[in-house]
């Protein structure tokens, strides 16, 4: 058989994601009776039941699970192709969105701000989080990413520069515990981790390889809640050396060594990577990277 009523598809999608006959009704705009119909005339086509009705709502039958994760996939590739055809435009203007980590927003932030006074048609998002948005779907125009290099096939990847991190303390904790006079002076202080001990970051690697775990006192899984905790005197944190410099309350106790650095890339997608604001994007960040002392990235697409 061939699906020839896409309606059908997309409203019994609807109430696939949703859950009920009116939740669907209101996400398209049509009376929940049309919504009956469609989901009544697709089961009748294709022969089989999608959904187990009950007084609290429709839950999907395994034909109707397969049929929410096709319309997922369907609903992704629009949105794909709308990002797409949104950035393609020549102007530099419009909406730009850019992710990153929240730690490198020292990097990112003076970057946008130059971007803005050049552009001042530009509409910026800044996004930060830990997890990996989805550029082939449009979820950002611009990924600066840290770690290993990324390996998705339709992404172009250049090298930024270097995230050097440094482990920092509070005036507080030093008084109480005192300063260590190097690398190796480190026995007996409390640290401060990551809540995951199988954190990919090279320098939580290393603080597993040398440090005690007993020596680990506090662990958080946002930077926002290491900086509060270094600044509160828990115990000594590593943090970039481009979030820290500035602040006045925090004393950088060991200085970056190599095995704690990692690699800055910038991501973008191939169809996007050309338009004249994603370039301008790029521009702006290898500029304020080399400025500040990060190494830059060398030639490039």
């Amino acid at each position: 058989m061939s699906f020839e009523n896409w309606d059908e598809i997309r409203t019994a999608y609807q109430v696939a994601r949703v859950g009920t006959v009116s939740g669907a009704a209101e996400v398209l705009g049509v009376h929940h009776a049309t919504v009956i119909r469609h989901v009544d005339a697709l089961e009748e086509r294709l022969g089989t039941r999608l959904f187990q009705r009950h007084p609290r709502g429709y839950t999907p039958t395994e034909a109707g699970l397969q049929l929410l994760a096709v319309g997922q996939a369907t609903e992704d590739q629009f949105s794909q192709l709308a990002a797409r055809i949104a950035g393609a435009g020549a102007e530099i203007s419009g909406e730009l969105i850019i992710t990153s980590l929240p730690t490198l927003s020292g990097l990112v932030v003076p970057a946008l701000a130059r971007l803005m006074v050049e552009h001042p048609a530009l509409k910026l998002r800044y996004l930060t989080d830990q997890r990996v948005f989805r550029l082939e779907y449009g979820e950002a125009h611009v990924a600066i990413r840290a770690g290993a290099r990324p390996t998705e096939p339709d992404n172009v990847v250049q090298p930024l520069g270097t995230n050097h991190m440094a482990l920092y303390a509070s005036a507080d904790y030093l008084d109480r515990m005192g300063r260590p006079a190097g690398i190796g002076d480190l026995g007996g202080h409390r640290f401060i981790g990551a809540d995951t001990r199988e954190s990919r970051a090279p320098f939580y690697r290393w603080l597993a390889e040398t440090q005690p775990a007993e020596a680990v006192v506090f662990r958080a899984n946002e930077p926002e809640s290491t900086e509060a905790a270094i600044h509160s005197g828990i115990g000594l944190g590593f943090l970039p050396v481009l979030q820290a410099q500035n602040d006045p309350r925090l004393i950088e106790v060991i200085a970056p060594i190599p095995e704690w650095d990692s690699a800055i890339w910038l991501v973008t997608h191939v169809d996007l990577h050309r338009t004249p604001k994603v370039q301008a994007a790029l521009a702006a960040l290898k500029g304020v990277a080399q400025e500040c002392g990060a190494l830059a990235a060398e030639g490039g697409a």
